[in-house]
């Protein structure tokens, strides 16, 4: 299962979230179309997905999630057919509203709620190996997306990817994702285990990690666009700044490698303190002048252990049982900040400039830690470790 969902993820997210790095010249080459229009096709889909988030969760709470991310592979494969054959800026928006409600239903959110629901307390070695195989969409799909823009042009790129979801991952979902949720939680925890809480409204737990999600999504989508145009205002050359760029997704993959060898034997908690503290630590470092090499693998190892904490804390907290009902609830602001996100760095650089939006950016990455450390004293205190003060 989490081999094919593996697959799934490498084409799911390079033909979505990943795609316009390599198409936005060649769209803007053909079409005249402003970068800026270019990119809120991206802000259009993270939006829609933000807001089919939660519903996404409780369908996979109540019917284990093949059906779900078959969906979501259809979902993305007709958005890839209107985009490719978008010819006016209407139906280009609203190729990206159904791209991003395909994503709702096939990302990382929709496969972790998969596994949480078959797995249960055991899925956090599944959501580590996931997540490996979720590192190398952007290494697999951004060389062969520039292949074939090349060969056959952007209009058909899309249509090929539009090929592999319908002929490839989707099948694979129905074939390798269960009919309905496997493992149910035991009635008592086992010894020494934090108790799984009920999902109230309005919750200390939820919130921080809804705090820390939110900064770190509007962290990493910043950076992510506007990485190019901060570096090289900083005196990187074009060429530079791309290559220690680069460096991110090995580092993700690094990160998530040794959290795997760890096997899980700790709390996912010390998994969101060396995530959001590596993270910052990046930030601060580019900000004081730091070489953006060493600076950038700390960055992204933060970010590669992001992407497990999110998955694996949840499910320890709250249990199997909301846990993909929770998972959606969590994926909508997340989503939402990732939409708002490119407009918000390019305000900021327009009206600070890059140096300061820099310095902003490092003083927006001490919430995340912030979060984790409350978190982790009410996660501590609760398993008798820091006392009941």
């Amino acid at each position: 299962m989490v081999s094919a969902l593996g697959v799934v993820q490498i084409f799911a997210w390079g033909s979505s979230y990943y795609l316009m790095a390599p198409l936005a010249g060649a769209i803007a080459e053909e079409t005249g179309w402003g970068q800026a229009l270019i990119s809120a096709g991206v802000s259009v889909g993270l939006l829609m997905s933000g807001l089919a988030a939660p519903g996404v969760g409780r369908w996979i709470g109540r019917s284990g999630g093949r059906t779900t991310l078959c969906i979501g592979m259809a979902l993305i494969a007709a958005g890839l057919i209107l985009l490719g054959l978008s010819h006016a800026v209407w139906l280009y928006l609203i190729s990206w509203g159904i791209l991003g409600l395909g994503m709702a239903a096939g990302l990382y959110d929709a496969a972790f709620s998969v596994l949480g629901a078959a797995y249960g307390r055991t899925a956090r070695s599944a959501i580590t190996q996931l997540t490996l195989w979720g590192g190398f969409a952007s290494t697999v799909c951004w060389p062969l997306s520039a292949w074939l823009v090349e060969s056959v042009g952007w209009r058909s790129t899309c249509l090929v990817y539009a090929a592999v979801h319908l002929f490839g991952t989707l099948p694979l979902c129905w074939w390798a994702l269960p009919r309905a949720s496997g493992l149910r939680e035991p009635s008592q925890s086992a010894p020494g285990r934090t108790s799984p809480m009920p999902v109230r409204t309005v919750d200390f737990r939820f919130l921080c990690i809804v705090a820390a999600g939110v900064t770190l999504t509007l962290l990493a989508t910043i950076w992510s666009i506007h990485m190019v145009t901060i570096l090289t205002s900083e005196g990187y050359t074009l060429a530079a700044a791309i290559a220690v760029g680069t460096l991110i997704g090995p580092s993700q993959v690094g990160a998530r490698v040794l959290e795997m060898i760890g096997g899980g034997r700790h709390h996912p908690i010390w998994t969101m303190l060396a995530a959001t503290l590596l993270v910052l630590v990046g930030f601060i470092g580019l900000n004081l002048g730091v070489p953006a090499a060493a600076a950038l693998v700390a960055y992204g190892s933060g970010n590669g252990l992001w992407s497990i904490a999110r998955g694996a804390l949840p499910l320890v907290l709250y249990g199997q049982e909301k846990y993909a009902t929770l998972m959606g609830r969590l994926a909508r602001p997340m989503l939402l900040a990732g939409a708002a996100a490119p407009t918000l760095g390019a305000l900021l650089i327009d009206r600070f400039g890059a140096e300061t939006t820099m310095a902003l950016l490092s003083t927006a990455a001490v919430l995340p830690l912030a979060m984790a450390v409350l978190l982790y004293v009410d996660v501590m205190r609760t398993r008798g470790i820091c006392g009941s003060g």
